[in-house]
């Protein structure tokens, strides 16, 4: 069935409009209030501006069935929180060194000192300064960027992106690569699927509706989850997993608590020691394999390596048999629990979901590849309904894609700096400059970093190791910090840049991250705060200063950069901008064959014809690949290997803390918001607790507890449930910190307490979730949470000579931009950055780059002539196969 344009264009054009009746409610004859169309992360909706007031956020409700408290009552609290950076501020010591000519600028006193206002001029004037003096003394790749990802906002002029633009634009800076989402799997995967999966939708939710009769979930929570995404949420799949629900498919949730998710889809629970799942699958494929329900004709025809992996299974390497026993030892379920599990599996068509959290792990890898091995021994991979796919909880994991090209930006160009770190790896990187590291089979060098520049990302809260952060830091001359609030990243800072929030500023974004269905204009609804400006424009000041402003902008102002990367979307063909921008929301039709897109479905019907992205063309439950990299904590197939900690080799008074994502905000956006009171407990985070180690503790409902280990503190409201398991406490990630005497978190944050880790040498990824822990009552707190209030300043405006800064030094960094990229390098560089830095060109072969952009595409909504020349780009720097 095909739709025309203009028949669409009808149909949306009046549900636009009708969605304005509703509004008539709020609208007075003596009142001047008026409703401005936006979009973000949390969702999309009007706001409601009165006297120049943004007075409340009014949910869309006929684009997004299930509207969060984010929206009706997050927004307007946080624009106005007392935590705004509403003027540009440099820390006291900082400013008395570049005031007296010295170079101690007192590293160790950051987050424990008053900031000094001062005006934009003094402050761009200190950042340029700084700059020039970093490069001048260690070059460009003594700068780090600690903006990797776009989550500061969905539009398409994220902080990130213009600031890799703008240093890429004067030689280029060191950077992050990977992230704490899912950068485990994102390594592992293309080596066992061939491609990230991470970030891959997944199988239709009609196909799961026909014929899925099993649904596990490992770890995952789409309910919670799936309340925010990248770009803007409609909340899409919720209707649809309740229709799932509805048809009698069966939810079985693999989890130390249960979640809302396992409420709400009426989930069979099945409790689990923490960073165990490996050992729990194991046993599964043990057991299918013994008692002879595997599918050995999958096995032989679509998977490589198999008989080594059941010979592991039989203890035939080690000498243990990994038997459903051995498991419950383990895990904590019991042996006829896992044997029950492996049969229904066996015999019903079942689809695996695996979280993003349950990598975020000691051997991170290994759960992921045994899902995956025991998917491949009962046969379901590729199959409509069943297989194996890690993106259910993200994205609305499900939807159906509409074939649309999404809004694009301005490209970030190509980094003249050869020199990364791995997002969890900050604090190694700054304690051991030079040490030599691995990374997908890779060696490589930690840069020496003198200078941090951060744009739109709190990388002081979700950095693990809190302490040591700090301690490393310290090392670092200079570090500056572009956000709207006083983030811990902005209390950890010298220079403070306030930047503008979405309502204060024009922007596009696409919906959702799978669907591409949606267009979302984010009009200004108020006028900027304080003298906060918009990350385009602080960028173009900078390169101004720097002699790149042509390059940096492209000669566009920011509303033609919207209404360029507009017209390249495919909504384009279906509303023209001005009605667009008019009503706030443009579609695109979702067509019907996507009703039936299995992931992994062509690979199945074809593997000679659809081979995947593998050195085999097949699933390997063996890797040659990695068996070469010889890393002794990460074999060449799915293995049991013990975590550092957990309740396996934890003392009697340990628990083990896991840390998902919060329920009512975006990791730590929304956590200074009004809506906090809904769920904390004396304004501080709050820690499940199961009703026994209560008990254990002499602790009750809502009292304060301290939860501490050698790395630090934290002082939280208990929060006693039978819904978390004994000797498992739950304390979400992403609280703001507030310091006490004694150096413990009055707040909170629980990655005072997490460990720096690495997951292993092949992915160097985050382990925040094997972290053990002691608690107690609390009979010490002092006084309230100060989190949210802000950092003392001094209010006096403090004046220095800019002419001092030497910025003339500038002159001779000038470099040409895109003028000499190829074509495919721009659209790139422009398009396929996964919401993150974009991947380097040589962190894949060509067949991996091919399955990756399967997905990648997609997200980033390029055409076919367009994929054809990012692909040539990417073939002429892909790794060897």
């Amino acid at each position: 069935m095909h739709i025309s344009r203009r028949k669409f264009l009808k149909s949306t054009s009046s549900i636009a409009l009708s969605s304005l009746a509703p509004l008539s409610a709020y609208a007075q004859a003596d009142r001047d209030v008026q409703f401005i169309p936006h979009a973000g992360q949390a969702g999309v909706f009007w706001g409601m501006v009165e006297n120049g007031e943004l007075v409340k956020a009014i949910p869309r409700t006929e684009f997004d069935p299930r509207p969060t408290k984010m929206i009706s009552e997050g927004i307007v609290s946080r624009t106005y929180s007392k935590t705004r950076v509403l003027y540009p501020h440099v820390r006291k010591s900082y400013l008395e060194a570049v005031q007296n000519g010295v170079e101690d600028v007192k590293p160790e006193r950051r987050a424990r000192e008053e900031f000094v206002r001062v005006d934009w001029d003094i402050a761009l004037g200190l950042t340029a300064k700084a700059i020039l003096d970093t490069i001048e003394q260690h070059g460009n790749e003594a700068i780090f960027s600690t903006s990797y990802g776009g989550w500061a906002h969905g539009g398409v002029l994220t902080p990130n992106v213009l600031q890799g633009r703008f240093f890429n634009l004067i030689g280029g800076a060191s950077v992050t690569v990977g992230d704490f989402s899912g950068g485990a799997g994102q390594i592992i995967m293309p080596h066992v699927l061939g491609d990230m999966e991470v970030y891959s939708r997944q199988t239709a939710w009609w196909q799961i509706l026909k014929h899925c009769e099993t649904f596990v979930l490992i770890g995952t929570d789409p309910h919670k989850n799936g309340r925010a995404e990248g770009g803007t949420t409609d909340h899409s799949m919720f209707p649809r997993w309740e229709v799932i629900k509805e048809a009698g498919v069966r939810v079985i949730s693999i989890n130390p608590q249960r979640t809302t998710t396992d409420e709400w889809l009426k989930a069979q629970w099945l409790k689990i020691i923490p960073n165990t799942d490996t050992a729990l699958f194991l046993a599964m494929s043990t057991h299918v394999f013994e008692k002879g329900t595997y599918d050995k004709d999958f096995l032989e025809t679509y998977t490589v390596g198999w008989e080594r992996f059941v010979d592991y299974l039989q203890g035939k390497d080690d000498g243990i048999h990994k038997t459903p026993e051995w498991a419950a030892a383990i895990t904590g379920i019991p042996a006829n629990r896992i044997r029950a599990l492996a049969n229904r599996c066996a015999r019903t068509r079942t689809q695996f979901a695996g979280s993003w959290a349950i990598q975020r792990a000691h051997h991170g890898e290994m759960p992921y590849w045994a899902i995956t091995a025991f998917a491949a021994m009962i046969g379901q991979i590729g199959l409509p309904g069943g297989g194996v796919g890690f993106s259910w909880h993200w994205g609305q994991g499900g939807a159906l894609f509409a074939q649309a090209r999404a809004p694009g930006g301005l490209p970030q160009g190509r980094n003249r700096v050869v020199g990364i770190c791995p997002a969890s790896r900050l604090n190694e990187m700054l304690l051991n400059p030079g040490k030599e590291f691995t990374r997908n089979g890779g060696t490589f060098t930690f840069p020496d970093v003198h200078m941090i520049y951060n744009a739109g990302n709190n990388f002081g809260s979700h950095q693990q190791d809190t302490n040591e952060l700090l301690k490393a830091m310290e090392k670092v001359k200079t570090v500056v910090c572009q956000d709207p609030w006083w983030t811990a990243a902005a209390q950890f800072s010298d220079i403070v840049l306030p930047a503008t929030s979405t309502v204060e500023r024009d922007e596009i974004s696409s919906g959702g991250t799978y669907s591409k269905d949606k267009v979302y204009a984010m009009r200004k609804i108020i006028e900027p705060l304080g003298e906060s400006l918009d990350d385009f424009e602080i960028f173009r000041r900078l390169a101004a200063m720097f002699n790149v402003e042509e390059q940096f902008t492209n000669n566009q102002d920011r509303m033609e950069i919207i209404q360029t990367s507009y017209d390249k979307s495919t909504a384009s063909e279906y509303m023209d901008f001005e009605e667009f921008w008019e009503t706030g929301v443009a579609r695109v039709p979702q067509p019907p064959e996507e009703f039936n897109w299995v992931r992994h479905g062509a690979f199945r019907t074809d593997p000679a014809a659809n081979p995947l992205a593998t050195p085999s063309g097949k699933i390997e439950l063996f890797s040659q690949t990695i068996a070469d990299m010889n890393l002794e904590d990460c074999p060449p197939m799915p293995t049991w290997l013990e975590p550092a900690e957990y309740l396996g080799n934890a003392e009697s008074d340990q628990l083990h803390v896991v840390s998902p994502h919060p329920y009512n905000r975006i990791h730590s956006q929304f956590a200074q918001s009004d809506l906090r009171h809904e769920l904390n407990i004396e304004d501080r985070e709050f820690l499940l607790i199961n009703t026994d180690d209560a008990l254990d503790h002499d602790i009750e409902d809502g009292d304060l507890v301290e939860l501490y280990n050698d790395r630090g503190a934290v002082i939280v409201g208990a929060g006693v449930t039978d819904n978390i398991m004994p000797g498992v406490v739950s304390l979400y990630e992403g609280a703001w910190f507030s310091f006490d005497s004694k150096g413990r978190c009055n707040s909170g944050a629980i990655n005072m307490l997490t460990s720096s880790r690495r997951s292993s040498g092949l992915s160097q990824a985050t382990t925040a979730n094997s972290c053990l822990a002691r608690l107690r009552k609390a009979t010490d707190v002092e006084g309230p949470n100060m989190a949210y209030n802000g950092p003392a300043t001094i209010s006096e405006v403090v004046s220095l000579d800019v002419a001092s800064f030497g910025l003339e030094r500038a002159d001779g960094l000038q470099e040409e931009f895109t003028s000499n990229m190829d074509p495919g390098e721009k659209l790139f560089y422009e398009y396929c950055t996964l919401c993150h830095v974009p991947q380097d060109p040589a962190a894949h072969t060509k067949a991996q780059w091919r399955s990756i952009t399967a997905s990648m595409f997609p997200n980033a909504g390029v055409d076919e002539e367009q994929q054809a020349l990012i692909l040539e780009f990417l073939d002429k720097y892909a790794k060897p196969d």
